[in-house]
């Protein structure tokens, strides 16, 4: 089930959040605040992923920009990112908006998520992400349904 993400699921929202940055090594830096990292400013709304229950998975908009997008490794496979970025995709161009997102090139299982879903690249570059660290990252736009609108900066997770 996908659901709007209520004040009283960041603490599990949280969780999730350092159970996935300990899988996978997202977000790239960990936040000091992980609370008000997933609520950033500019945030149009945000969904969670349950399952009997329990978030597995969490998705934001921030103007056109999806962000902090992930799923638990326990619930991977399964589809849930697939729909959590389609309930993102509706929010944005009911807005009149088309969804943008950065992913880093190295994560091969995210941008294979979003080109199956019929994302395209628009561009690939490299970000000062701060601390030191330099990453490059693909650049792309929601598929079709979606309406161009405008959007904030790269959101840097």
């Amino acid at each position: 089930m996908i659901r709007r993400r209520q004040a009283t699921d960041l603490p599990a929202c949280v969780a999730l959040l350092a159970e996935v940055h300990t899988h996978s090594g997202y977000p790239h830096h960990w936040p000091a605040d992980p609370a008000r990292w997933l609520d950033p400013e500019g945030l149009t709304a945000a969904w969670i992923a349950e399952a009997d229950g329990v978030i597995v998975g969490h998705a934001a908009l921030c103007g056109s920009e999806v962000s902090r997008l992930y799923v638990g490794p326990a619930a991977r496979g399964q589809g849930t990112g697939g729909r959590l970025l389609r309930r993102v995709e509706r929010e944005a161009a009911a807005a009149g908006l088309r969804p943008v997102l950065d992913v880093k090139t190295t994560d091969i299982s995210a941008i294979a998520l979003y080109e199956r879903l019929g994302w395209t690249r628009t561009g690939s570059e490299q970000q000062d992400w701060g601390a030191g660290g330099t990453v490059w990252v693909h650049r792309y736009e929601g598929s079709e349904g979606a309406q161009a609108g405008p959007g904030p900066g790269s959101a840097r997770d």
